[in-house]
């Protein structure tokens, strides 16, 4: 056997910190994207499952020779893709602490810091957001299940309206509930909703605009039985619908209205573009990202939901052994039991920003979007969207002429920006979401689009 002493796990995290220095050491000159050749190493992994033990060390040793040669870039400040946030340095400093804890954030006998930070995040969370005091949080894996988490306390909530019970009698023969979407709701949303057994065939799609909002004007009959699910920041455009007019038709018809606020929501953090977010605090329930823009480390999504018990009364478990105490039970906010204390680098992340540094962290990511449209329009591109908060959409001729262009850019790695279709045409997403870019990273990230889009359109 291996050796198993506190000392030799001590020189195990040693080892582990100084292999995490070197990566981000590394990191700083490194393309965004990996070689080709790192991609190749990772068949060396591709064994039958050892038979005997292995020192922990030589163990990490090859993860690090092997894995850290293999990641995408996403903590520097030229990753441009798929709305990923970098990780603040005090949420994963905090990150190193919470596995060396290694607690279970499910009851508060279990893990009283845990528990305990998630009571303060509660309060800080809605602050942040805008939304009312004493909603109800839950911390989730991401904003996928933050949303299957609100449309259950949805369902349950205007079941019970109707008199009927779900958790106890089921969804057959259940009485029918109507579900409102926007015509660019996001895919994570529509899983959610076929999860919580609202089938795509059944949902109601409003229209939306050239923006992708959802248009008030074309909203249908709302009743006590309908869900309105709007969107704060579309994946593509940034745009959010116009919830002030939508909540206020809702809330005349006693509809439940939730907001997929995966990255959007956190603009109200702004006091320049809290504006974006009038009538959202109106809603039901929301769903966000802290691993987007306020970038906390992988992965930490979170649920509000404005009234408590609606939430509780569909994930709540009980068994003799759980020893549930008479204050706030993290559990019971969220579909999983057992779970990572992911408030442990949430609250990390918050505390070191504090108002000023998340206000300043959202209005630079979307000042350099906007150098980003700027610089691209003038370098005669066209830019798709409307550059209201951090999300750039950028055409560089045809369909194929700017795919090449994408993936030249990728294969540079001087920056790495994704792909995306926008009301049929093919572009390029920037999405600006990083603590860690700075201008100089802005300015050699377009200096490398521009050549690489001029390049191709003379190939």
């Amino acid at each position: 056997m291996t050796s198993t002493t506190p000392a030799a796990s001590t020189d195990l995290l040693q080892f582990a910190a100084d292999a995490a220095k070197r990566y981000e050491v590394e990191a700083r000159t490194r393309g965004i994207a990996p070689s080709p050749g790192a991609l190749a190493a990772l068949a060396r992994l591709h064994e039958p499952f050892p038979e005997a033990p292995a020192d922990p060390k030589e163990v990490l040793a090859l993860l690090s020779e092997i894995g850290a040669p293999a990641t995408v870039l996403s903590t520097t400040g030229r990753y441009f893709g798929f709305v990923t946030g970098g990780a603040l340095p005090a949420s994963t400093a905090a990150s190193w602490l919470a596995s060396t804890w290694d607690q279970n954030g499910a009851l508060r006998v279990m893990s009283p810091i845990a528990a305990e930070l998630e009571d303060v995040l509660q309060g800080w969370i809605c602050e942040a957001l805008g939304l009312p005091a004493g909603c109800e949080i839950g911390l989730v894996t991401c904003a996928t299940t933050a949303n299957f988490t609100a449309i259950v306390a949805a369902r349950h909530t205007l079941l019970a309206r109707a008199g009927w019970t779900a958790e106890e009698q089921g969804l057959f023969g259940a009485p029918p509930i109507e579900v409102v979407v926007g015509g660019e709701v996001h895919a994570s949303m529509l899983k959610a909703l076929t999860m919580a057994g609202f089938g795509k065939k059944r949902l109601k799609i409003v229209d939306a605009d050239e923006q992708g909002r959802m248009r008030a004007e074309k909203l249908p009959k709302l009743g006590p039985n309908t869900i309105v699910c709007l969107q704060a920041g579309n994946v593509n455009s940034g745009s959010f619908d116009p919830a002030k007019e939508i909540c206020r038709e809702a809330r005349d018809a006693g509809s439940w209205v939730h907001v997929d606020g995966a990255f959007g929501l956190w603009a109200n953090a702004s006091p320049k573009y809290r504006h974006l977010l009038d009538g959202f605090a109106e809603a039901d329930s929301w769903a966000t990202d802290a691993h987007k823009w306020p970038n906390v480390n992988y992965d930490c999504g979170i649920v509000v939901v404005r009234e408590a018990q609606a939430l509780r009364a569909v994930m709540t478990m009980s068994a003799a052994y759980l020893q549930a105490g008479a204050r706030r039970e993290p559990m019971y906010q969220t579909p999983d039991a057992s779970r990572r204390a992911r408030g442990i680098e949430l609250w990390a992340a918050l505390k070191s920003l504090g108002q000023q540094g998340l206000a300043n962290l959202i209005e630079r990511t979307c000042a350099y979007a906007q150098r980003f449209a700027i610089e691209l329009r003038r370098a005669g591109f066209e830019v798709l969207n409307d550059v209201v908060i951090n999300q750039v959409l950028v055409s560089f001729g045809g369909a194929e002429e700017t795919e090449r262009v994408i993936r030249r850019v990728q294969e540079d790695g001087t920056c790495w920006c994704g792909g995306t279709v926008w009301h049929g045409k093919k572009a390029m997403r920037i999405s600006v979401s990083s603590w860690a870019t700075t201008e100089a990273d802005v300015e050699k990230s377009l200096a490398a689009i521009i050549r690489i889009a001029r390049e191709t359109g003379r190939s």
